[in-house]
């Protein structure tokens, strides 16, 4: 498990775009289960929509990436700094299944599929309850930037 507090330390992202509020399963290497907790309060919702607000699928993928770049940083055992970047290289095969509302629990399940010269690959998915809201193939990438 990671709270907030090694979440921060891990992730170079802040409020309003830090969209991981704790990670409930780690397995080194292979998986994350992390949450983010779905708020009227995220600045995204008073333009979409303010008559129904959604969260936006972009974001989704975002939560997803963060997931994944928590469980990268674990598999390779290190600590990002301010020279290393993880960026997002691809995204694959992204469906949207059900909307995203305030007050939902958006549940991240990412698996590492491979992993070579820093490029990772993943199988990603996030949920609300049992039901998918979205799922996506990502590719992401670990760079210096010294």
């Amino acid at each position: 498990m990671m709270d907030i507090h090694k979440i921060l330390r891990s992730l170079p992202h802040r409020y309003p775009i830090l969209l991981v509020d704790r990670v409930l399963e780690i397995d080194k290497g292979k998986r994350i289960l992390a949450l983010k907790n779905v708020s009227i309060n995220e600045p995204y919702f008073v333009g979409h929509f303010p008559h129904r607000p959604v969260m936006p699928g972009v974001l989704m993928l975002e939560a997803l990436a963060q997931a994944a770049a928590l469980l990268a940083f674990d598999a390779v055992d290190e600590t990002p700094d301010e020279n290393t970047v993880y960026y997002f290289a691809g995204i694959d095969g992204a469906r949207f299944k059900r909307p995203v509302e305030p007050g939902d629990q958006l549940l991240l399940e990412v698996a590492l599929e491979r992993m070579k010269a820093r490029v990772f690959k993943f199988k990603a998915r996030a949920l609300v309850g049992q039901e998918v809201a979205t799922e996506a193939d990502l590719t992401c990438t670990m760079r210096s930037i010294v």
